[in-house]
């Protein structure tokens, strides 16, 4: 049976306010019936309110919306977020007085406040649950859509399955790309392992800190455009697919871990998919938009909401005139995000993953709870100069 996908599209027929996504937004939040469902609980809003100077993350306004429906509904609302962007979060408008609750470190100031979770994945054996996201008793799944550099894309499940754990647990989710074998040394000599890292304009490939001799993948700088491959002395190097979707099956497992601690109906999840930058929030900056904008969605299915996205962005024309300069396109197939980040950053793929969990399904309906009137004239309001 497929589950049911909310959808604001980010266009409007007239100017009126009431056409807005923050509008949307409500409206939304009024089909998933969210006031009804929070009387009571405890409501951790997971976000990711950025760090540095980064502008592009969900903006307080659709916060505050959120935070207003939940302490209607009778429910008492926080926002968690990871330990150092938490601590700097007013530097970009996330304070109490603009969001209405308080915004908290999710692991406390520390880190340190989790509870684990054995479930043996690669390098992986303990998996920490940040305190504040265990002891709430409901979860609303705020995400900002964007590009990402070790997946292709980061949505509703990016969100949880970085932005819930501790960081020893986050590296080593990272660190699970680096698990299966790409590099043999007795293979190269030293001219060739020179050849091969010249040969990475992305600096993706150097020398192990450790030992000289050695090489290291940085699979987040990695584009898979085969440059090292062709100068590597056969049988030395490997690029595979292996090691880049190793980030994105951990990540469904680290949401299903989150999700885990939730009873069931105790979750809604909300995409806010507009000004999408070619890399993560998490780089502290905003740069230009590589994607137009698409909306908002929102279902009580995680895997059905990040399935709706992909599939409303897959449509749209990757924005190559906004691209960084030392950012390059060389395959020009599936996902736009795809195209930028690689063949083997697919970022349908956690949401496959995640299906194979018994998250959700990838099988939607959408319900368009404002569609867009196809009008050619309208009045334009009038604003008093008063």
């Amino acid at each position: 049976m497929p589950s049911t996908v909310y959808y604001g599209s980010p266009r409007q027929a007239r100017l009126d306010a009431r056409e807005t996504l923050p509008a949307k937004l409500d409206l939304i939040l009024e089909r998933l019936k969210l006031r009804e469902r929070v009387k009571d609980e405890t409501v951790v809003i997971k976000m990711h309110t950025g760090t540095n100077i980064g502008y592009s993350t969900v903006h307080p306004v659709f916060v505050r919306k959120v935070v207003k429906a939940i302490k209607e509904g009778g429910g008492r609302p926080y926002v968690a977020d990871v330990t150092w962007d938490a601590k700097g979060a007013e530097e970009r408008g996330y304070s109490s007085e603009t969001l209405g609750c308080p915004v908290y470190a999710a692991a406390g100031p520390d880190d340190k406040y989790c509870y684990e979770h054995e479930r043996p994945f690669k390098n992986i054996t303990k998996w920490k649950v940040a305190g504040l996201i265990q002891d709430a008793t409901f979860l609303v799944n705020l995400a900002h859509a964007k590009g990402h550099p070790s997946c292709g894309y980061g949505g509703v499940f990016k969100n949880l399955a970085l932005g819930c754990m501790v960081g020893t647990t986050r590296s080593a989710m990272h660190d699970a790309m680096q698990f299966d074998r790409y590099w043999w040394a007795d293979k190269c000599d030293d001219a060739g392992r020179a050849r091969i890292i010249a040969a990475c304009p992305h600096s993706a490939l150097v020398e192990d800190k450790n030992n000289p001799k050695e090489l290291h993948l940085h699979p987040e700088q990695c584009n898979q455009c085969g440059r090292c491959l062709a100068v590597a002395p056969a049988g030395s190097l490997k690029i595979d697919k292996v090691n880049f979707h190793a980030f994105q099956e951990a990540c469904a497992i680290s949401t299903s871990l989150s999700l885990g601690t939730f009873a069931p109906g105790k979750a809604v999840h909300i995409i806010i998919a507009n000004q999408m930058t070619p890399v993560c929030d998490c780089f502290g900056f905003t740069s230009m938009p590589v994607l137009q904008d698409a909306g908002i969605f929102g279902s009580d299915d995680i895997v059905a909401c990040e399935q709706a996205v992909l599939d409303a962005t897959s449509k749209l024309k990757l924005m190559e005139e906004n691209l960084p300069t030392s950012m390059e396109v060389h395959t020009r197939e599936g996902h736009p995000l795809r195209w930028l980040h690689g063949p083997y950053k697919d970022p349908y793929l956690v949401a496959q993953y995640g299906e194979s969990l018994g998250l959700g399904t990838r099988n939607y309906v959408i319900e368009d709870i404002l569609p867009v009137e196809k009008i050619e004239r309208a009045p334009i309001t009038y604003i008093s100069a008063r």
